[in-house]
């Protein structure tokens, strides 16, 4: 092996791990938590949750042995058995990930309208709307994973190592048909790439930028009423008036970070394979393996990024992560400190009741004397 597929192997292996965890704590936090139930996001957010599982559990290991058998991936030559299993994962992989963006996009479009129209929200955005939202989304993945294997564009890439969207051309008789099917996989290439991961980020950043300047709003008003208080109040503490005036430049960039969390992480982590996709079907050179192999690494690092982007870091999920830990480390410390607890009390007993026994025992002696 390469030095650089064992360090992609590593890579991928650290990205399974860290998405297999913080999925699934996310999972607990919502099976357990019936506020989050209650809530029209966390319907998205078990979904794209699911989507993330799903994506580490399959296609993930399978990118992992693609990368230790480089070269020897289930070709058409191969067994037909290992060929059908790679156009399951290929068809598993442009489903989940597809279905991932679109959920994204349905959740940018659940807080703009959260932010923008507060006093009407749950009138807005029902449980219903939400379904019909993720029916959209599940729509819009079968389709294009269904095309996909019904024109045999799903098996094992070479280039990225794993069981994605490829085109086998061994089956090409005529040049002409050859450049016909090149045309038409290119074109469903480019119209899969622009129906998902263009259209989520055009509705991501139309709907956070207006999330962004509804917010920006609400600090300038919150900054003036802050202002006006530390003017009429003269004898306040130079600390607590930095106090206020830190919290106010907190309170201004709070907003642009998670704004830019939210997109930053979507670009970052699918742009530059989505890039070498288009890339691939229009230069006319060479494109570095582990060039590709990195680009699919970073898309794969969505599905580690998305429970601490979405989830995790939020007020609800760290306060029902914190009662379960409370919940689990009780029993421990309970369990660790009950034993000595008792063994204090009764050691603490014994002086007290060989006290006792010995003024007792002077009682008679003294009484006597008195007499």
């Amino acid at each position: 092996m390469h030095t650089a597929d064992v360090a992609a192997c590593v890579l991928v292996s650290c990205i399974i791990a860290v998405s297999l965890l913080s999925n699934v704590v996310v999972l607990i936090c919502f099976l357990y938590d019936p506020e989050i139930r209650g809530q029209v996001p966390g319907i998205f957010t078990l979904n794209l949750t699911l989507c993330n599982l799903l994506l580490s559990a399959s296609n993930m290991p399978l990118t992992v042995a693609g990368l230790v058998t480089r070269g020897h991936g289930p070709g058409p030559g191969g067994p037909p058995t290992a060929a059908a299993f790679c156009q399951l994962a290929g068809f598993l992989d442009t489903f989940l990930v597809t279905n991932a963006m679109l959920t994204m996009a349905a959740l940018s479009v659940d807080r703009w309208v959260a932010v923008v129209f507060p006093l009407s929200y749950h009138s807005r955005v029902r449980r219903r709307d939400a379904a019909i939202a993720l029916a959209y989304t599940w729509t819009h993945s079968l389709c294009f994973s269904a095309a996909a294997a019904r024109l045999s564009w799903l098996g094992y890439h070479r280039l990225y190592a794993s069981c994605t969207l490829c085109q086998d051309e061994a089956g090409d008789g005529a040049r002409a048909k050859a450049g016909a099917a090149k045309a038409q996989f290119a074109a469903f290439t480019v119209a899969l790439h622009a129906l998902t991961f263009l259209l989520t980020l055009v509705v991501m950043c139309a709907t956070y930028l207006k999330v962004l300047r509804v917010a920006r709003s609400h600090c300038r008003r919150i900054d003036v009423i802050t202002m006006q208080t530390l003017v009429l109040l003269v004898d306040i503490h130079p600390s607590v008036r930095q106090r206020c005036l830190d919290e106010q430049k907190r309170r201004r960039q709070r907003a642009t970070k998670k704004i830019s969390t939210f997109i930053g992480t979507f670009v970052l982590c699918f742009s530059p394979y989505v890039i070498t996709r288009i890339l691939e079907l229009f230069y006319p050179g060479p494109i570095s393996p582990h060039w590709a192999v990195l680009s699919k690494c970073l898309a794969y690092s969505k599905a580690a990024t998305d429970p601490f982007v979405y989830s995790l870091l939020r007020h609800q999920y760290r306060k029902t992560c914190g009662l379960l830990a409370n919940k689990i480390l009780k029993r421990n410390l309970f369990n660790s400190s009950s034993a000595p607890w008792v063994e204090n009390n009764s050691s603490r007993g014994r002086p007290h009741v060989q006290k006792t026994t010995a003024a007792n025992e002077e009682l008679p002696s003294i009484t006597p004397s008195v007499q």
